[in-house]
């Protein structure tokens, strides 16, 4: 049913029904950010965004993958290879060691698999509780609510969470929103904030679900970061 503007409360569960319901028409469908084929390239993909742009991801992870596109190509490669290939991706001393190292677990304790597992997934080199909650939802489809910078900024803003930290926003959006439309939801969350909601285009005063939302905000609403 749809939900009347004019009707909105100022508690979180109509907030969080009209913002859900507001997403599904702005972005009814969410097509995964980061090119990939299986859940080890998804894994690679979603450990080199790490302060780094999707964008840049999908430029740089062809060339890596047409050498190394499985645990077993990767650990033939000399983490110095991975490293100059990566670079662009920042933070490339550090990332290339956590693939080579994380590859040559999944073959020694896995068979060559990623694990359909959160708690194994972030045992590996490199992988927390975000980049693992990403692989869960995208690459086996568990119902998970991964929490980027967009999504931390935003449930702020829209007074959904009290942002003390990523884990504490997490709780509080898990509670506020179907479980079923988790995995959606985090990525129209995430396209709203880039289109939308930057941090340096709207300070809680300018996009649309800002305005309509808090109609009478007048000051930039502050916010915590991760």
């Amino acid at each position: 049913m749809s939900i009347s503007i004019n009707s909105l409360s100022r508690s979180k569960k109509e907030r969080a029904a009209y913002i859900h319901q507001r997403l599904e028409e702005l972005f009814p469908e969410t097509p995964i950010p980061l090119d990939h084929k299986d859940p080890y390239t998804l894994l690679i993909a979603v450990l080199l965004s790490a302060q780094c742009t999707d964008i840049r991801v999908n430029k740089i992870t062809p060339k890596l993958f047409k050498k190394a596109d499985t645990p077993k190509k990767m650990i033939k490669l000399k983490v110095k290879e991975i490293e100059d290939i990566i670079r662009p991706c920042g933070l490339s001393p550090r990332k290339s060691k956590a693939i080579w190292e994380l590859s040559n677990i999944l073959i020694n304790e896995h068979d060559s698999e990623v694990p359909a597992d959160i708690h194994e997934l972030e045992k590996l080199p490199g992988v927390g509780h975000k980049t693992a909650s990403v692989v869960m939802s995208q690459a086996f489809g568990e119902p998970m609510f991964p929490i980027d910078t967009h999504i931390h900024r935003l449930a702020q803003i829209w007074g959904l969470t009290s942002g003390k930290n990523v884990t504490q926003t997490e709780k509080d959006l898990k509670r506020l929103f179907p479980k079923d439309s988790w995995n959606k939801l985090h990525l129209q969350i995430i396209f709203y904030g880039r289109e939308y909601c930057q941090a340096r285009g709207c300070d809680g005063l300018r996009c649309e679900m800002c305005q309509i939302m808090y109609p009478k905000r007048k000051k930039a609403k502050a916010y915590k970061k991760t």
